[in-house]
């Protein structure tokens, strides 16, 4: 057995902000009222997160970058028939990077929607303006609708995923998204998480913190 750095801190560190920011987002949603402030400064985070994590699929550690995911429909084949190995247990394996890919792409499209939203009461996107106002109307009945619903689906099949892997495999997997490192039946390649590669994680932060800025301002 050896111990590996699967999860760079970059990445552990994503995941655990975003975690936080979408259950933030889920009650001050429900809340609304004085709380729909909030509301929006967590949907400006999420979509700061998710651009970071767009670029650190390209550039950062090892086993965060996309094309290391195993997401094949003959590798997810393969997963479900049994076909397993050291690399699945490494980092994502075929179905888990398919619920990655699936939450990115549905987090994209709720906080896009939410730019452009009007609930016709006292909260507006940023850039509902800039739309037409079929567009808008498409827009608020999917944020508050099937976007919501299919979110909390995804992190609800995500929750029951990590407690069958728990129990019924006998795999932990939050530990290593905790301290980044993972004990396996042999040698992989581990992710690079030194102070240089922590310091292009910082620069692609701020980088997507000023690209998001950019966007809201366009509403004026």
């Amino acid at each position: 057995m050896v111990t590996v750095r699967i999860w760079d801190l970059p990445t552990r560190l994503f995941h655990w902000a975003l975690a936080t920011c979408v259950v933030g987002l889920v009650i001050t949603g429900n809340v609304g009222g004085d709380a729909m402030a909030w509301h929006f400064r967590l949907g400006y985070a999420v979509l700061t997160l998710v651009l970071f994590r767009l670029a650190w699929g390209v550039f950062g550690g090892y086993w965060s970058r996309w094309s290391n995911m195993p997401a094949s429909p003959v590798r997810v084949l393969a997963y479900i028939q049994g076909q397993s190995s050291t690399q699945h247990l490494a980092g994502h394996n075929p179905l888990g990077s398919w619920s990655v890919m699936a939450l990115m792409v549905f987090l994209s499209l709720q906080v896009a929607t939410g730019l452009v939203s009007d609930d016709e009461i006292a909260n507006m996107g940023p850039l509902s303006s800039l739309v037409p106002g079929a567009v808008v109307s498409l827009a608020t009945s999917w944020h508050k609708g099937w976007g919501k619903l299919i979110l909390i689906a995804l992190v609800v099949s995500h929750l029951l995923a990590l407690a069958w892997y728990r129990w019924h495999k006998h795999q932990s997997l939050v530990p290593a998204m905790w301290h980044g490192d993972k004990t396996l039946p042999e040698a992989v390649t581990p992710s690079r998480d030194n102070g240089k590669a922590r310091g292009l994680a910082l620069a692609w932060f701020i980088a997507a913190g000023l690209v998001v800025a950019a966007i809201v301002s366009l509403g004026g």
